[in-house]
């Protein structure tokens, strides 16, 4: 038999909640153990009840959903949280470049779908230390267009059977593969699931610099610039690495290979 996934709904509107009940009615491997108007209120249930997920909408009022997320994360295993919206498009953002999952408000029956399938992939991922430092990841990242900017120190990469926090300051450079980025660390590269310019948003320019539309590099990293035949240019960075670069940004990286800190070419 198919184990039964615990769950609970976190809305303060009625007609979302009353919809999201009956959407996880159709799945029988989903219980709904309760439906709840407020954090407060999910706060009491959770400190006596053992759930699996959380459906939890972040604009409510008095608490909101990414407040309750924030004292959740600092569980050591927190249940896992899928957030509903219908406003803060930078929170989607920050919960892409985590893993984490979303629904925005109104959904389609397909979308659901789609986020129930993750869940039931990453709920054997949410007891692992890993989930817990992706929430409280994410949460910090989501407050980047609202206050000062906060950049990222990690991103959470999501495979099947597992979750990896990786350290920006292992990531050598950044290449895109269509709806992916690939994090060169060295000795590997790492698939992760968001768009370079939606991930470079939140990287710190003091870090990492564009060089070409499908390439960022780690400001560390250049050591010497050629032009090649075709009028193009060819970075060779401190890992062995060699990436083009494009005549958009090349004044910027020569501006930052002739600052005293690095080799002048």
């Amino acid at each position: 038999m198919t184990m039964a996934i615990r769950s609970i709904i976190v809305d303060d509107e009625e007609h979302a909640r009353i919809t999201l009940g009956y959407a996880l009615g159709k799945y029988a491997e989903w219980q709904v153990l309760a439906v709840l108007k407020n954090a407060a209120a999910a706060r009491d249930f959770l400190a006596q009840n053992t759930v699996d997920v959380v459906f939890l909408d972040i604009q409510m009022p008095r608490e909101s959903g990414l407040e309750l997320a924030r004292s959740l994360a600092a569980q050591s295993r927190p249940p896992l949280i899928i957030f509903v919206t219908a406003y803060n498009v930078h929170a989607i953002d920050a919960f892409e470049l985590h893993a984490l999952d979303y629904l925005l408000k109104p959904f389609s029956q397909d979308r659901f779908a789609t986020t129930l399938e993750r869940a039931r992939q990453m709920l054997s991922l949410t007891q692992q230390p890993a989930y817990a430092q992706a929430l409280a990841a994410c949460l910090v990242a989501g407050q980047h267009k609202a206050a000062e900017p906060t950049y990222l120190q990690q991103v959470t990469v999501r495979s099947v059977g597992e979750m990896e926090c990786i350290r920006l300051a292992d990531v050598h450079w950044i290449g895109a593969a269509g709806n992916y980025v690939e994090l060169h660390l060295g000795q590997r590269v790492v698939l992760h699931r968001v768009a370079l310019s939606k991930l470079e948003e939140y990287l710190d320019p003091r870090q990492f610099i564009r060089v070409h539309r499908g390439v960022i590099v780690r400001t560390d990293q250049p050591i010497h610039l050629q032009v090649m035949g075709n009028g193009g240019y060819q970075l060779t960075l401190r890992s062995g690495d060699e990436v083009a670069v494009s005549k958009n940004y090349i004044d910027a990286l020569r501006q930052l290979m002739l600052e005293p800190a690095l080799p002048r070419i």
